[in-house]
């Protein structure tokens, strides 16, 4: 099977680092004209050595603004085919009981890991509708298909509803030639944040964790981006709503 983007139009967000930098470096590799945003500047410059065509340092809970970048690109490019919404994380939040979770810690979250896709989704929309094609995935996460190993309670809950706008797009923008997909990875040593969780458990716990993976390996950001490959790809034309997991089995 050979996937080809020749003269597709991308954007991935979240690129900085890690699986979004993979996902655009793999886009263009095969021929994609790839966008590449996040908030961390001197990271995006690495997406561009990597083949992005143009970067944008961009806020993404700022709807506005997402909305005038899209516009933007599709202005540039003359349309979007593929939206991969890989932007968000912990943000730096570590597990707390509940009661100890403050109101803005639930919020940053929400922000980070659903309010920027929808946005991003919503902008890309139109032009996607208007061309009868369209491909959108969502970077989840296994938290977003039961407990989360962070114990990060605003993490779990906004990857679940990751989850569920990952369905409920499929089903309204189906009919107009766009499918939406997720992705749901599991450890993936991707960041510096994965790093430190990775190094919290100690030899003992990482020890443990490799065991409940069947193929006895962590996720390497490569990993995610041949997922992501497939479901934009032409050849998944006839795949939508569903939330792959990919993680050795651990699932």
């Amino acid at each position: 099977m050979k996937l080809d983007f020749t003269n597709r139009r991308a954007v991935v967000t979240g690129a900085a680092q890690g699986i979004g930098r993979t996902i655009v470096q793999s886009l263009a590799a095969e021929g994609a004209q790839v966008w590449a945003l996040d908030m961390d500047d001197v990271g995006l410059r690495t997406a561009k050595e990597v083949g992005a065509q143009q970067t944008r340092t961009l806020d993404l809970s700022d709807r506005s603004a997402v909305a005038r970048t899209m516009t933007e690109m599709a202005d540039t490019l003359g349309g979007i085919d593929i939206l991969v919404n890989c932007a968000g994380g912990v943000r730096g939040q570590v597990a707390k009981p509940v009661e100890d979770v403050s109101e803005e810690e639930w919020l940053v979250l929400f922000e980070a890991n659903v309010h920027g896709a929808f946005f991003c989704s919503q902008a890309v929309a139109p032009h996607m509708k208007r061309n009868g094609f369209g491909r959108i995935v969502n970077i989840s996460s296994g938290a977003g298909l039961r407990p989360s190993l962070t114990g990060i309670q605003a993490y779990t809950a906004s990857k679940h509803a990751l989850v569920g706008l990952t369905k409920q797009l499929s089903f309204e923008l189906g009919p107009f030639g766009v499918t939406v997909n997720s992705v749901a990875p599991g450890f993936v040593l991707s960041n510096p944040n994965t790093q430190r969780q990775w190094e919290n458990y100690g030899p003992e716990g990482q020890a443990r964790l490799v065991q409940t993976i069947h193929t006895r390996r962590l996720g390497a950001p490569q990993d995610i981006a041949n997922m992501v490959m497939f479901l934009t790809s032409d050849a998944a034309s006839w795949v939508s709503g569903e939330i792959i997991s990919v993680d050795g089995g651990r699932s």
